[in-house]
């Protein structure tokens, strides 16, 4: 989801804003379509598509996931659940459980508890690419990320889940993640195919729909932000395509390394630029 700041300012854009605004300052409340547009001036159906377009989700899913933010800092700050659940705006026990596990992977009380009772395997290799850490649940791969040491890989997923059980993995306790790791190395390393594995994203609505379509570009192709959003039907929702692409924790096995800016420079990539090239130049097709 778009900070605010960030969207570039018009007079349409304004109205839509100021909608959005509301919707963070009323989000426990109901609030309809009709009721947003009269804010905007805009009928039902202008609202919903316009706001769509600016920011990449429906006024509803931009309530729900104002909701969930509320409701994971409510979490962390000691409320306790069914508190946490009704103070945010969720109408139902039923519903936040439903929404919570989607947005970040693990029942509300254990992301109230640092992840307490949650086991997270992890592995590092050295690549060519730096240091690399691949971590999972028993979902999928949750983490791929890249850095100088393990160390600084290993804190970074300690400060995700700090009570978390982080294991370190060997053959006995996760034989597929060591595989996946060697194989995600090979792919890299000597231009083995990239493995098919499990993911378990975590992520707002968004979030996953762009990096599901990320999915889809083919090795050897690249797309610019703007195509990405036209692509997943957000065609104004250029800015929370690279936001999205920004925050995801899966590197390259979601390759958002193959997404450009329009004039075909590189922007921007969590783990250095310099590993975006070497990544694209990889993946190359020979002529």
């Amino acid at each position: 989801m778009p900070r605010l700041s960030q969207i570039k300012k018009s007079e349409k854009a304004e109205k839509l804003i100021n909608v959005a605004r509301y919707i963070e300052a009323h989000a426990d409340e109901r609030l309809t379509l009709t009721q947003l547009g009269i804010i905007a001036g805009f009928s039902p159906s202008r609202l919903q598509r316009s706001f769509k377009e600016l920011f990449g989700i429906s006024p509803k899913h931009f309530q729900d996931e104002v909701r969930m933010q509320k409701f994971k800092r409510s979490l962390k700050e000691g409320e306790n659940v069914t508190d946490a659940i009704y103070s945010s705006g969720f109408g139902s026990i039923s519903r936040v459980y439903g929404e919570a596990t989607r947005n970040i992977g693990m029942s509300p009380k254990a992301y109230r508890a640092g992840a307490q009772g949650e086991t997270i395997h992890y592995a590092c290799r050295h690549t060519i690419l730096g240091q690399m850490i691949m971590a999972a649940t028993e979902k999928g791969v949750c983490s791929v990320q890249f850095g100088d040491t393990q160390a600084a890989l290993v804190s970074l997923l300690s400060a995700e889940f700090p009570k978390a059980t982080l294991i370190h993995s060997q053959a006995q306790n996760k034989p597929e993640l060591d595989a996946w790791v060697a194989a995600l190395d090979n792919y890299l390393s000597h231009g083995a195919p990239k493995p098919e594995v499990p993911l378990d994203l975590k992520g707002t609505a968004f979030q996953n729909k762009v990096w599901k379509f990320l999915l889809s570009i083919k090795e050897g192709e690249v797309m610019s932000y703007g195509e990405v959003a036209e692509k997943i039907g957000s065609v104004k929702a250029v800015r929370a395509v690279g936001s999205a692409c920004g925050k995801n924790r899966i590197g390259i096995l979601i390759p958002c390394h193959r997404v450009l800016r329009s004039d075909g420079t590189l922007g921007g990539y969590r783990w250095g630029l310099e590993r975006k090239k070497m990544l694209l130049d990889l993946e190359k097709q020979p002529d």
